[in-house]
């Protein structure tokens, strides 16, 4: 079985639409996403030094796989 190139969930359409999104965001739009984030009340955000953030996107794979 040939292994995917996408992460599970994701296809060439789903990773061309992104980019397509993302090139053509003006900046209030970017700033707009932004700040739309800041009201997600599950989500926080926070600053993680870089040598633990491939610590912390396993332990979000982890909590995603029993959610």
């Amino acid at each position: 079985m040939k292994q995917s190139r996408f992460p599970k969930g994701w296809d060439e359409k789903r990773v061309s639409d992104l980019l397509a999104h993302y090139e053509t965001q003006t900046e209030d739009g970017i700033v707009a996403e932004d700040e739309a984030t800041l009201l997600v009340p599950e989500q926080t955000i926070m600053e993680v030094p870089s040598e633990l953030v491939p610590m912390v996107r396993e332990l979000i794979v982890k909590h995603e796989d029993v959610a």
